[in-house]
Formats: structure tokens, C-alpha cells, sequence
């Protein structure tokens, strides 16, 4: 069996929460050289989107493993270090704890990861993004596992034609659930139409039996207790052969739909995807960007990979949210473009809510009384 392991990790951003400096890349890079070396990984590869640097890995040890998982920590470590010497924006402001204990749940970085009995063709596409929340996966993944006008091979691939079972998480209260589709098709998008709250983790082939997409669901907010920062997921998907194919998992990125993020975490923004060289958020720290990397996986090995979105296919996807973001910027600090009070991420809110409580006083009949007089 073979393990892809993306895990992520804001170490420090360049300039601002734009980008990760070269010198990061290069150190995550050397790292992952030496665990290759080394036999801890089969193969591996360095990616960013945004300010958040991506490790893309393969190896035999399985999900949530305390051997992967504390590389992954010791080379955030190591390019925190890096961004703390060039006085980088937010340096290591995504490792929440002060040493490693087992994997990194709970410990501030994302991923995603899958394991899988490697076919005799492989295609595998890593999604990267920044500048939203972990539900930015929902509507696509929607798309291409239970919307057949997105997804052809729904209704003329015999292997697909059965559905596939969709792992919601409610990232509240820490619970899941398991969606049976098409038949709860309808109870499925009741939930998942909420993605601050509920978030597919997982999409299985009922006829192959196998795991074809996982998604990172840390919400960082949750996990410490406090308003740390973007969630800025990952995401894994299998393609062709019993599951859609590469053109049917990019279909969904051709409309530029709403997502929570950008600005301090705190707006709805369209998600705009975007090569690698473009996916540098800056216009009102966004708009937030996505990153569709492919690859061919053989012998456990990463033949890519490939800059999916590099393509004049997208630009007109990239021209809609341009002219989103225009619409949504005009509202200002107004709903719907603020996200609802009890959703933002970075504000004063706290802070007003103590300040001002006392001046908050009962609407009076006295009040109302006199209100209506001098009208």
C-alpha cells in the first residue's frame, strides 16, 4: 500500500501573507532530499500557495503516522528558523505547540492524505489553496462525485454509475457522518451547503471499494482555542479508471464560486484558480487562490508534476473573479461580503462586545414612546 501525505504549514510569509520566500523552499526541499535518502519517504516534493509551504509525499507507513508527521514538524521548525533570521511576516505562526507529540492534529498544520493499492496507472491531483476555510471543498467535490452535468462518467461509466459514499465531519461538534449518493443526495447538500461548519473529509467508490479523495479539515480557530489564522486546505484526488476523470475533477475551477477567507480570514471572496507562478494572493489579501497539481504516481514515485491550471482553458474562471471581487469590495465592511459576526476570524469583535456591553440597554416602552413622538 502506498501513502500520499500532503501536509501543510504557514511558516512565514513573504511579504506579508503573500508568498513563501525562496530560502524556505530550498531548506524544505534539502529536507525532503535527506528523508528520501534516507528510505523514510519513497519520494517527495516542495509546493507552495500563498504564504503556506506544501509537502507532497509518498511513502509505506500510513495516515496519521508519528514518523511522517514529525519530519513534516522538524521541517517546519527548520523554516521557521529561516523566516525568524529574515524577519518574515508571521514566523512559525502555524505550529501552535512547543514540541511535537505523536501527529500533528491539534498542533496547527493541515493535510491531507490517502492510501491507496497503487494501479497500473495512477493520476493523482494535489489541490492547494490559500486565503480560505476547509469547505472550499465542498462544492467542488460535490461536483465532481454527484453532479452528472458536471461529471459524465455518473451516468455512462458502469463503474461509476453506483455513486460514491461522502464522510462529512461537523466541525463543531467534532462528530461525522457517512452520505450514501445519490440516494441521500439531498440530506447530503442540506449540510454541506454550510461548509464553515461542515466539510467533506472523504469521497469512496462504492464500486471499486476505494478512497478516491481526502481533504484537510483542521480548522485552526478550533483547535486552539483562539483566532489564529486561515485554514488554507489541501486536497487529494484519484482520477480515471472507476473514478472521474482529470478533466471532470478540474470542471468544477471553470466557475470562480464564493468561499470565506481573504482579508483577515473575515470575507467571501470568489476563489480564482491559478498556475503555480500566479498563486500569490495580494488584492485585499486575495482573492483567495487554488493550485491544481497533477501527477502520475508509479512505484510509489511522483512523475510530475504537472501546473494543471496553466491553461487559457481557466482564464475566463480567472476574468469572473476578478469581476467578483469588484462587486464584493464595494460592500465594504457590509455583509455579504463580511462574513457574519460569528464567523470571523481576526476582528475586534471580542474586545467591542466586553468594551460596550454596559451602554446596551432594554428597548423600553419609554423609549419606544418617545421615539414615535418626535417623529
Amino acid at each position: 500500500m502506498i501513502t500520499l501525505s500532503i501536509i501543510k504549514a504557514d511558516t512565514g510569509g513573504f511579504v506579508g501573507h503573500t508568498a513563501v520566500h525562496p530560502d524556505m523552499m530550498s531548506e524544505a526541499g534539502r529536507e525532503i532530499a535527506r528523508a528520501v535518502e534516507s528510505g523514510l519517504l519513497i519520494d517527495g516534493h516542495v509546493a507552495s500557495c500563498g504564504d503556506d509551504l506544501s509537502l507532497i509525499m509518498t511513502h509505506t507507513y500510513g495516515p496519521d503516522t508519528d514518523l511522517i508527521h514529525s519530519f513534516a514538524w522538524d521541517t517546519f521548525q527548520a523554516t521557521t528558523r529561516i523566516a525568524k533570521q529574515l524577519g518574515l511576516y508571521g514566523a512559525g505562526q502555524d505550529l501552535l505547540s512547543d514540541a511535537f507529540s505523536g501527529n500533528l492534529r491539534g498542533m496547527g498544520p493541515g493535510y491531507a492524505e490517502l492510501e491507496f493499492e497503487e494501479r497500473p496507472s495512477e493520476p493523482v491531483i494535489c489541490f492547494l489553496a490559500d486565503k480560505t476555510e476547509p469547505g472550499a471543498w465542498n462544492l467542488p467535490l460535490y461536483k465532481m462525485f454527484a453532479d452528472p452535468f458536471n461529471t459524465a462518467g455518473l451516468v455512462i461509466d458502469t463503474k461509476m454509475h453506483a455513486g460514491f459514499t461522502f464522510e462529512v465531519y461537523d466541525l463543531y461538534d467534532e462528530k461525522r457522518i457517512l452520505f450514501d449518493c445519490p440516494a441521500e443526495l439531498y440530506e447530503m447538500l442540506m449540510y454541506i451547503g454550510a461548509p464553515a461548519r461542515y466539510v467533506i473529509h472523504s469521497v469512496r467508490s462504492k464500486t471499486l471499494g476505494e478512497t478516491a479523495a481526502a481533504t484537510s479539515t483542521q480548522r485552526l480557530s478550533l483547535i486552539a482555542g483562539k483566532y489564529v489564522g486561515k485554514d488554507d486546505p489541501v486536497m487529494i484526488v484519484r482520477c480515471q479508471s472507476g473514478l472521474p476523470a482529470v478533466g471532470e475533477v478540474l470542471e468544477p475551477f471553470t466557475f470562480a464560486y464564493g468561499v470565506a477567507g481573504c482579508m483577515r480570514g473575515s470575507h467571501h471572496t470568489p476563489i480564482m484558480p491559478v498556475s503555480a507562478g500566479h498563486a500569490h494572493p495580494s488584492r485585499f489579501d486575495g482573492p483567495p487562490r487554488v493550485v491544481a497539481l497533477g501527477f502520475q504516481i508509479h512505484d510509489g514515485k511522483l512523475i510530475g508534476p504537472r501546473d494543471l491550471f496553466a491553461d487559457p482553458a481557466f482564464d475566463r474562471a480567472r476574468q469572473q473573479a476578478n469581476e467578483a471581487m469588484d462587486y464584493f469590495r464595494r460592500h465594504g465592511p457590509f455583509e455579504p461580503h463580511r462574513l457574519p459576526l460569528e464567523d470571523l476570524e481576526y476582528t475586534t469583535m471580542t474586545v467591542l462586545t466586553k468594551r460596550l456591553a454596559s451602554r446596551w440597554t432594554p428597548m423600553t416602552t419609554e423609549l419606544a414612546t418617545a421615539g414615535t413622538s418626535r417623529r
